[in-house]
């Protein structure tokens, strides 16, 4: 059942990607009326709740052990990374980051130690979303999910499928264990942009058009490994233009 409910989801979603495709090339965020509702949402919920959560979690424990979950959970991320590496074909990359993770998880006492990083190997993510992208679906429009925030329509898909498949956390089969690792995970995670969330607060003027626009340039940057191609006037709408010091 779990399955068949999944690959439903994941039809809806190729089909919705489909049919919204003339209208993401025309405008990258043609739920806008939406997605404004929806931040405004997480916005008020982070700051009531999540943020003051998170700046306790920081406070109280010291920065070695948030160094510790951090990288315990970044070494379970790469067990997601080498499988979507596999799908698009990337064997180098898988190989390598197969080797970062088992350094990670036997040296790195189950990955509390980042040594694969001081032994050099560089640590990088792939997903489902990047690996749909990799198999043409490159344009979709952007969507704000309640609590997770900033995403598209095809890296929903995508992380519908990670979590349910890929990630190891999935598999914890006490459902109680699973969500309290989920918790702690998501609370780490908000922690580690305390930072960037006060700085986004007092720089920009409209906070949910520079999240948006971050976010499809970032993606874009993943799903080119570094290296997207020059943009024209028929550039896929997931592939924001660049920033420029230039005020329009």
């Amino acid at each position: 059942m779990r399955t068949i409910g999944i690959r439903g989801f994941l039809v809806g979603i190729l089909m919705a990607g489909m049919l919204g495709g003339c209208a993401t090339q025309a405008n990258k965020d043609p739920l806008e009326g939406l997605n404004r509702g929806i931040y405004k949402f997480n916005d008020t919920v982070d700051k009531a709740a999540v943020k003051p959560i998170a700046g306790a979690y920081k406070a109280v424990l010291p920065s070695p052990v948030r160094t510790g979950v951090n990288n315990f959970f970044a070494n379970l991320g790469t067990v997601v990374t080498i499988i979507n590496d596999l799908l698009q074909f990337k064997l180098d990359k898988a190989m390598d980051d197969t080797g970062r993770f088992a350094i990670n998880t036997t040296f790195g006492i189950a990955g509390l130690v980042d040594w694969a990083s001081m032994d050099g190997i560089e640590e990088r993510k792939e997903d489902f979303g990047q690996t749909l992208a990799y198999w043409g679906w490159k344009d979709s429009a952007y969507l704000v999910l309640p609590f997770f925030g900033p995403s598209t329509l095809r890296d929903t898909g995508g992380l519908v499928v990670d979590t349910a498949f890929f990630d190891p956390i999935g598999y914890v089969d006490d459902t109680r264990d699973r969500n309290q690792i989920l918790l702690t995970k998501f609370i780490d995670t908000r922690a580690s942009y305390l930072p960037g969330s006060d700085l986004l607060d007092e720089a920009a003027l409209d906070p949910y058009a520079f999240m948006r626009d971050a976010y499809l340039q970032r993606r874009n940057t993943q799903i080119y490994d570094g290296n997207a191609p020059a943009q024209d006037s028929g550039a896929d709408q997931d592939d924001p233009q660049p920033v420029t010091g230039e005020k329009k």
